[in-house]
């Protein structure tokens, strides 16, 4: 018998996909539904979501703040979302899956490298091509790097990031957040191909970020008949015992 939890990243709540599944153009309102749908699965399943705190916590928060999303969110966000500090020191992970990071991401630097120097051999090449008239040379240095230079660094700048961070564990909260599941024996819920392909390797179940809503509709259709409205006043109480969570198999 396991108990039913949820790890949250953030793209739990920002996921554009999961907005325009869910029929919602404003991502303050796309949050506001799904945190609505994890309360109702608080409330009726002792379903639990937590929250790595303070490092995804603090992002959640930021990311509410910079979008002008009311109080109201961040008031869900901090009643039905547990946080909690993932426990570092004591969970264990295997020497060969940090032996097969190292490497992986041995193989990906070396991979943004070479996207560097395309594009520098790229924009040396346009310039050797380009007139140089030495009467001219502030005015061709300007050229240079608004029509040539310029559009070369952009493209430069997205392929390295595709080259280099897709796939790949690149910040703080994102090891978090699956330490944390690892820890309470969790899924973990992103839309974050780095965390899908480690929670593989780490053996965490993950559930992608635009399937979770979904996931708990379908939880909340099988609830009995008169468990379909909380009655008047109850809707804060635990109905689930002290641990606020029900045994699923």
């Amino acid at each position: 018998m396991l108990k039913q939890r949820f790890v949250l990243d953030t793209t739990a709540l920002t996921d554009l996909q999961t907005r325009e599944v869910m029929g919602y153009a404003s991502l303050c309102e796309g949050m506001k539904a799904i945190l609505d749908l994890i309360a109702d699965a608080r409330l009726h399943f002792g379903i639990s979501c937590y929250v790595p705190y303070p490092s995804v916590y603090k992002e959640m928060y930021e990311f509410a703040s910079r979008n002008g999303c009311d109080r109201e969110v961040v008031a869900k966000i901090d009643t039905w979302l547990v946080k909690k500090s993932p426990d570092r020191y004591r969970v264990s992970v295997t020497s060969q899956i940090f032996h097969e990071y190292v490497a992986y991401m041995r193989e990906r630097i070396n991979r943004g490298m070479g996207v560097a120097e395309d594009a520098i051999w790229e924009a040396a090449t346009e310039c050797l091509f380009m007139e140089n008239p030495q009467n001219k040379k502030k005015e061709y240095k300007e050229e240079v790097e608004r029509e040539v230079i310029g559009g070369i660094i952009g493209k430069f700048r997205n392929k390295y990031r595709a080259a280099l961070r897709y796939g790949i564990l690149d910040s703080a909260p994102d090891i978090d957040v699956l330490i944390l599941a690892k820890e309470l024996d969790a899924a973990v819920i992103a839309s974050d191909y780095g965390i899908e392909k480690w929670a593989e390797q780490l053996g965490v179940r993950f559930v992608p970020a635009n399937v979770f809503p979904m996931m708990i509709q379908e939880y909340l259709k099988h609830l009995p008949e008169n468990e379909n409205e909380p009655e008047s006043g109850n809707r804060d109480k635990n109905k689930e015992g002290p641990s606020g969570e029900i045994e699923f198999i």
